[in-house]
C-alpha cells in the first residue's frame, strides 16, 4: 500500500483542480466575457478573461495542483495515482450540488457512487 501522504496529496490535487474548473466557470460567466463569447470576438474573449481575476485564480490553482502532481507522479505507478483525479468528478458534483443549487438525479448520483467505488478499489490495491 501506498505512502497516505502521496494518497492525500493526489486528493488535493484533484480538489484544487475542480476548485480551479469552478473559478473559471465563474471567470467566464462573467457578463463582459460572455457577451466578447457571444459576439464570435475570440480574441476579446480570451484577452478579457486571462487578466480576469477568477480566470487568473483558477488557472493559478491548476499550476499549483500542476506541481503537486508531479511529486504524486514521482511516487506512484500511473495506474495507481492517476484513478485518485477522478474524484475531481465527485467534488464538482458535490459543489454544483450544494453551492449552485444543480439537480443531481440518480443517474448521476450512482455514477459519483461508482466512481467512489473505483478510488476506493484503487486505494486499496
Amino acid at each position: 500500500m501506498l505512502n497516505a501522504r502521496i494518497i492525500v496529496l493526489a486528493i488535493l490535487c484533484a480538489f484544487l483542480t475542480t476548485a480551479g474548473q469552478v473559478l473559471l466557470k465563474m471567470g467566464v460567466s462573467h457578463p463582459a466575457l460572455s457577451a466578447s463569447l457571444a459576439s464570435g470576438d475570440l480574441p476579446g474573449f480570451f484577452a478579457r478573461a486571462i487578466v480576469h481575476p477568477l480566470v487568473f485564480g483558477g488557472l493559478s490553482l491548476y499550476a499549483v495542483s500542476t506541481v503537486l502532481w508531479l511529486v504524486v507522479l514521482a511516487r506512484a505507478e500511473l495506474s495507481y495515482a492517476l484513478p485518485l483525479l477522478s474524484l475531481g468528478f465527485v467534488f464538482s458534483v458535490i459543489y454544483g450540488h450544494f453551492a449552485m443549487s444543480e439537480s443531481v438525479g440518480l443517474l448521476r448520483a450512482s455514477g459519483v457512487v461508482l466512481i467512489m467505488a473505483g478510488v476506493v478499489c484503487v486505494a486499496r490495491s
